[in-house]
């Protein structure tokens, strides 16, 4: 599915026609692809704000507007995304602040009391707190520094993980057992937000999720003519791109917005008043904000570090580490991309970390970490284009030096949002149960680590957003850090599955793990001549000119975890030196290369690694 390749017609077609091995793709395509990106991740930045600041005690300071929290944001994202495909795990991913960030900054902003608390959307808004060692702080801005501080520990502990070398062993270790639960309890954890924000207007929400889903499955193979692009050797024309595929998730969205504006110009009532009236001033200081304003550490005040910011912190690293983890196996699966090797899912989060240290020093109350959405995004529209995510980096730092420019960000319909929620994370979930298919799932054993993993994720985060004041130890921070893991159903699931993997007995083959050990003992001399590990080398590797600089600092602790070992090296300079020649210049640094269909492979289960390629009609 990935565009470096280009395969036979009807055997899969590459995911951009107009991306041959003999040229670079399209700059005008690849900024095209950058708008999708960008477009989803706006969607992404304003959930996680309408669903935080509606629970903080009191109205923002005039200096800090909701504009100026966006375009901070955008700027941290903007810095980690470059910075991931870079230097990180290489996958084309967009850096946002998830999830696992949401729920832990909801708990440490009401400061444990859930008690009391309203649930709204599956997050729990804190009212009253009658806990007699409870406290609500009577500012919204300490509790956005307090907040920011934890974002700071979680930085600098996701830099640790990365460091060691611990992320890419756990991720070495976790099966289709692991994954495919995890996967699918990624995807479900977005439902509560999803019908939240769809409830404006089921009807506008509906409407883009019928335009993706004709787009991109029963219109995917439409090719506009005037997307064809000339052949750089041969004279030739290329195939068309197919546009409604390739923008399958753009197109909607500006059509709806689009529409949704024409309503609200003719003044036809279109959206529910039935959101809360702390919402309705989501959109106030847009245009108060200025023009140009560079954000820098401190303006806002020094993020504070207490003890209950270091326990949320801690929470926020270890559920936002499984997220990105997650992520890459999910990007790499959506993108035919080689298996993950260790050292890349470690520079991976050392990345992520560096984001989200500048994004608490900058006073924002959410990190960085992989986008599920604008993976799934990718997946849907068959668009793996790095350069188009570098691109979209870059854009975001540009609307982070605009408070204003970003402010226009509030203006999406929140209908759409809900919209956008649906089409992609619907994919995480579908991706996620496919991974079944590599064990046996008819096994006991298998169904009962499955079933179990799954329903305690949604049933203990229920049971806390409804009587949270249950799990009191008596100290605060470690009621919070409590709190704030149980109430993550991915942490839930990947804990309960990654443990009862590990202790319940189980043949090779009952864990699909029996065929990646027969790939491995079959070695590379029945396989394609740069075997998987050149590819992985392709994908993941770092950029030439830094590579150069590395060998001699990459065998000692602790940069040993993040680089390739010795063997890698080699075989990747050799395959290196091999398409020399032949690849055109520039290329494998901005797509990820699929593998080829020629390989030759002994005659096994199907594993991980056999993904049916996603076919197009010519």
């Amino acid at each position: 599915m990935n565009g470096g390749f280009r395969g036979a017609p009807g055997a899969g077609s590459p995911a951009l026609a107009s991306c041959s091995p003999q040229k670079m793709c399209s700059w005008v395509l690849g900024c095209c692809l950058a708008l999708q990106h960008l477009a989803v991740q706006a969607s992404l930045l304003c959930i996680f704000y309408l669903l935080l600041l509606s629970t903080l005690p009191e109205e923002l300071p005039h200096a800090q507007t909701t504009s100026e929290l966006l375009a901070r944001s955008l700027f941290a994202c903007g810095i980690s995304t470059m910075l991931q495909t870079t230097l990180g795990s290489r996958l084309p991913l967009i850096q946002i602040p998830s999830f696992e960030y949401l729920v832990p900054a909801v708990v440490l902003s009401s400061h444990l009391p859930l008690s009391a608390s309203t649930e709204r959307n599956g997050t729990a808004v804190a009212n009253v707190c009658p806990a007699p060692h409870c406290t609500v702080t009577g500012s919204r801005a300490a509790s956005l520094r307090e907040v920011s501080g934890a974002v700071l520990i979680s930085g600098l502990l996701q830099l640790v993980l990365g460091v060691s070398g611990m992320c890419g062993w756990a991720a070495q270790r976790c099966g289709p057992m692991v994954l495919a639960p995890s996967l699918s309890i990624i995807g479900l954890s977005a439902y509560k937000e999803a019908a939240f924000f769809c409830s404006t207007n089921w009807g506008v929400a509906l409407l883009l999720m019928l335009l993706a889903v004709t787009f991109s499955q029963h219109l995917r193979s439409c090719h506009l003519p005037f997307c064809a692009w000339p052949q750089a050797q041969e004279g030739s024309m290329e195939p068309s791109v197919p546009t409604l595929r390739t923008f399958s998730v753009l197109l909607p969205f500006a059509g709806v917005c689009v529409f949704c504006a024409i309503l609200s110009h003719l003044q036809i009532p279109w959206e529910s008043l039935d959101l809360p009236t702390a919402q309705l001033s989501w959109a106030n200081s847009t245009f108060q904000a200025p023009w140009l304003r560079i954000p820098y550490a401190g303006e806002w005040g020094w993020p504070l570090l207490t003890p209950r910011a270091l326990a949320v912190g801690i929470a926020m690293a270890i559920g936002c580490s499984m997220n990105s983890v997650g992520c890459y196996v999910l990007c790499r699966r959506l993108l035919r991309a080689p298996r993950l090797p260790p050292h890349a899912c470690n520079r991976g989060l050392c990345t992520e970390g560096l984001g989200s240290l500048l994004a608490g020093l900058l006073g924002t109350p959410g990190g960085t970490a992989a986008s599920i959405a604008n993976a799934c995004a990718a997946g849907l529209t068959q668009a793996g284009s790095r350069i188009s995510v570098q691109v979209s980096a870059l854009a975001c730092v540009v609307l982070g030096l605009s408070p204003r420019l970003a402010g226009l960000l509030t203006r999406i319909p929140l209908a759409v949002h809900g919209g956008l929620l649906c089409v992609t994370y619907a994919v995480a979930v579908g991706t996620g149960i496919s991974y079944f298919q590599y064990a046996d799932i008819d096994s006991g054993r298998n169904i009962f680590i499955v079933g179990f993993a799954m329903f305690m994720a949604l049933l203990v985060p229920r049971w806390l957003g409804a009587a949270p004041a249950h799990l009191a130890t008596g100290w605060v921070p470690l009621d919070l850090l409590f709190l704030s893991l149980l109430m993550v159903p991915v942490f839930l699931t990947g804990f309960l599955s990654f443990f009862l993997e590990n202790t319940v007995s189980g043949t090779m083959e009952e864990r699909g793990l029996l065929s990646d050990l027969a790939l491995r003992k079959a070695g590379a001399g029945d396989r394609h001549p740069h075997g998987e590990r050149g590819e992985a080398s392709q994908a993941y590797g770092l950029p030439a000119g830094l590579r150069r600089l590395l060998p001699s600092s990459c065998s000692t602790f602790p940069c040993c975890f993040l680089c390739p070992g010795s063997e890698e090296e080699e075989e990747e300079e050799g395959s290196h030196i091999a398409e020399e020649g032949t690849a055109a210049p520039g290329e494998g640094t901005h797509l990820l290369p699929k593998p080829g269909v020629g390989e030759l492979q002994p005659a096994r289960r199907p594993s991980e690694m056999d993904m049916p390629p996603w076919h197009t009609v010519a």
